[in-house]
């Protein structure tokens, strides 16, 4: 959407991941120990998030962020099987070390810039109907076989499209957890649909928001937030921020 709005083309696309998420997606249970075959299994999603950055016609660059659990093992596996597909896989320890752990990072996508081509071109054009861009993402880029919509969101889109409104890009709110609009399907899923329950207007961002699932869009917050360690002492000294 912003890069509609801006005419802008990116050279390259930098996709963070981490051993611990592809382990979980892979089913692990205990993700500070070394398990390569749910590592295995969870790479499928990260596959996929590679896949999707080239459909775009942009070469992918995938940050390995290292945590203190990690083996050389697990990341040698990340690294080469990101390779076997074609991109650049780099380690960073910003999750350690901040700025200073992401330097390698930059200088590698500065690398790729300079010497990959990249031909960024989206996925559907505005102009096509509310459901032909909404399959086409959910399709292509979430692996579906298709979407169902409630019957108020099939009012909803013939309302849209009366008020002419419907010629905007698409914003999918989706559940972070899964490719598909289920949290509980991870890895890279198969066999299922999307169910878009409403549409809503964004008029003034100029987009068109696709609400699948059971997605609340408000601010995202962890299973368990910050907030909750935060308190102040009785000399007033804030704790629980880091």
């Amino acid at each position: 959407i912003k890069a509609r709005f801006g005419n802008l083309k990116p050279d390259a696309t930098v996709i963070v991941a981490t051993v611990r998420a592809l382990k979980h997606h892979g089913g692990a249970e205990d993700l500070g120990k070394e398990d390569l075959d749910a590592l295995a299994e969870g790479f499928e999603n990260l596959e996929k998030h590679i896949e999707n950055v080239n459909k775009f016609g942009v070469p992918a660059v995938v940050a390995i962020n290292r945590f203190p659990t990690d083996t050389e093992a697990e990341l040698d596996y990340v690294i080469k099987r990101t390779e076997e597909l074609g991109s650049v896989a780099v380690l960073t320890e910003v999750w350690g070390k901040g700025g200073d752990g992401g330097i390698e990072l930059a200088k590698k996508v500065v690398e790729v810039v300079d010497t990959k081509p990249a031909n960024f071109k989206p996925i559907y054009d505005s102009e096509e109907s509310i459901k032909d861009k909404i399959y086409k993402i959910a399709t292509e880029i979430y692996g579906a076989d298709g979407v169902d919509y409630t019957k108020a969101c099939e009012n909803r889109i013939k309302q849209i499209e009366a008020d002419d409104l419907d010629k905007m890009p698409i914003c999918m709110a989706k559940t972070q957890y899964s490719l598909s609009d289920d949290p509980t399907l991870l890895a890279r899923p198969e066999g299922f649909r999307i169910t878009v329950r409403d549409i809503r207007v964004s008029a003034g961002a100029g987009f068109l928001v696709a609400l699948t699932g059971e997605i609340m869009t408000m601010p995202g917050l962890p299973r368990v937030p910050a907030a909750n360690n935060i308190d102040i002492l009785e000399d007033g000294e804030i704790v629980g921020l880091f």
